[in-house]
């Protein structure tokens, strides 16, 4: 995962540009309630084709995004070009310390090789008293699956919760196909990064799904952290 997406990028950005497609148009609002107002300079930290770096814009955050995947940059770019975009990894991030007081990963901490170094230089990276907000995939929604797609089916865990481990998925929804790879991470490991970086968590939230089934358990972990 070093390189990002840049395997499948075209493929991610059919997925993402097409409005109301897949969950982030169903559960960005509940992310951006945390999400404090603009500041001085705010970093998204795998922005993949830019579609949160735009809504911080519009939002009115000063904006630079960054990305393993040049094609991705390339895309997120072209679609604003108000705003500065970086090819680079997570892990090693070519800022100076304390150049943002907000940074955000929407759906990238599970995506990058290392994700405790990625969350100790999003840490690095901001200035004291700065915000780091977050989403993933809830931990345990990734530890297991609705046996069927019917309401009041179980939900099983095969396995254990508490592995680290790496998953793929194919999707298949209005005529597009995409290919997800990914790691699972239990609350622990994220909160370990956190507290290893000095970021404390002074907001959390788990938004449910939309659906009979999906409604009893949390599709994602929101949270926000402060800069000791």
């Amino acid at each position: 995962m070093s390189t990002g997406w840049e395997d499948r990028a075209e493929g991610l950005i059919a997925w993402a540009r097409k409005p109301g497609h897949d969950a982030y148009w169903l559960y960005r609002d509940s992310f951006f309630e945390l999400v404090p107002p603009p500041g001085r300079r705010t970093l998204e930290i795998g922005c993949g084709e830019g579609r949160v770096s735009r809504d911080l814009r519009d939002r009115g955050h000063a904006v630079t995004g960054l990305d393993a995947a040049p094609t991705l940059v390339a895309a997120a770019a072209d679609a604003d070009p108000a705003s500065e975009y970086v090819v680079s990894v997570a892990e090693s991030l070519p800022f100076e310390d304390g150049s943002f007081d907000l940074v955000v990963a929407y759906n990238s901490l599970m995506d990058v090789e290392d994700m405790p170094a990625a969350v100790g230089e999003a840490a690095r990276v901001l200035e004291s008293g700065g915000r780091f907000c977050v989403c993933v995939t809830h931990p345990f929604r990734d530890a297991g699956r609705f046996e069927t797609r019917e309401n009041g089916a179980p939900f099983v865990v095969t396995g254990s919760y508490f592995e680290e481990g790496t998953y793929e998925f194919t999707a298949e929804r209005d005529g597009l196909t995409f290919t997800w790879a990914s790691r699972t991470y239990p609350l622990a490991s994220y909160m370990r990064a956190l507290e290893e970086a000095s970021l404390l968590v002074e907001a959390l939230r788990e938004p449910v799904g939309f659906d009979d089934r999906d409604r009893r358990m949390p599709q994602f972990l929101h949270l926000r952290a402060v800069k000791q």
